[in-house]
């Protein structure tokens, strides 16, 4: 069996202290670490909720100068298991994060998600725990 496993996911992101909020504030993640090269003006971060170590995390990167950008219609979305996806998409929603899509039942399935949009547009989808490990998603 190969050693190898996914890392990271890298998002732009325009504000990263507002990406770093959301994150961790609404999210629940923690800011792992933080790193910036001034030389080629940019600044990295990564939230995670367990060490890198452990399992993959995200890389918010920050384009000194750059505020946003055309998201295009390749990117999908980052998947996340949760214990309760109605408390979860409660919680968010209270602390002020945007659920773009309310838990229920995916199209033509059974399985529990919901969509959380990041402060960039970026899409999160939720997956009650139960039935993310099916690798089930819309």
């Amino acid at each position: 069996m190969s050693n190898n496993r996914i890392l990271h996911t890298m998002l732009r992101v325009g504000n990263l202290d507002t990406s770093i909020e959301f994150y961790t504030k609404i999210m629940g993640m923690k800011l792992l670490r933080q790193s910036e090269n001034a030389e080629y003006k940019y600044t990295l971060a990564f939230v995670g909720y367990c060490e890198e170590s452990e399992g993959a995390v995200i890389e918010l990167t920050y384009n000194w100068g750059q505020e946003s950008y055309d998201l295009g219609d390749g990117y999908g979305h980052i998947a996340i298991g949760v214990d309760d996806i109605y408390t979860t998409c409660d919680t968010i929603k209270a602390a002020g994060g945007s659920v773009t899509r309310e838990p229920g039942p995916v199209k033509g399935g059974t399985t529990q998600i919901a969509f959380v949009q990041d402060p960039d547009g970026y899409k999160i989808e939720l997956i009650q725990n139960s039935q993310a490990s099916k690798g089930l998603e819309g």
